[in-house]
C-alpha cells in the first residue's frame, strides 16, 4: 500500500509538477489514478509521458504497493485548455 502523499512526494521530487492530483479507484491503496500537470511533458506524446512517469514510479510498481495505475497527463497548455 502506498499513501497519496507518497506518490504526490515522489513525483514532485523527480519531475517538476504544477499539479498532482491522486484518488484511490478500490479503496484498497493499491490501485490509483493520477492526473499530472508537468512542463515536462511539453512537447512530448502520451506515451513518452506515461513512461516518464511509470520511471519515477517504478519502485511502488515493482514491489506491488501500487498494483494498478490509470494516468491522465498534462503539459500546463494542454491543462489550461482543459479548464477553459
Amino acid at each position: 500500500m502506498i499513501s497519496p502523499d507518497e506518490i504526490k512526494l515522489t513525483l514532485s521530487q523527480a519531475l517538476p509538477v504544477s499539479v498532482v492530483e491522486t484518488q484511490d479507484l478500490t479503496g484498497g491503496g493499491d490501485h490509483w489514478q493520477v492526473i499530472i500537470v508537468s512542463p515536462a511533458f511539453e512537447g512530448k506524446g502520451l506515451v513518452e509521458q506515461h513512461r516518464m512517469v511509470n520511471e519515477v514510479l517504478k519502485e511502488p510498481l515493482a514491489d506491488q504497493r501500487i498494483h494498478a495505475l490509470s494516468l491522465k497527463t498534462y503539459s500546463p497548455a494542454q491543462w489550461e485548455k482543459l479548464g477553459s
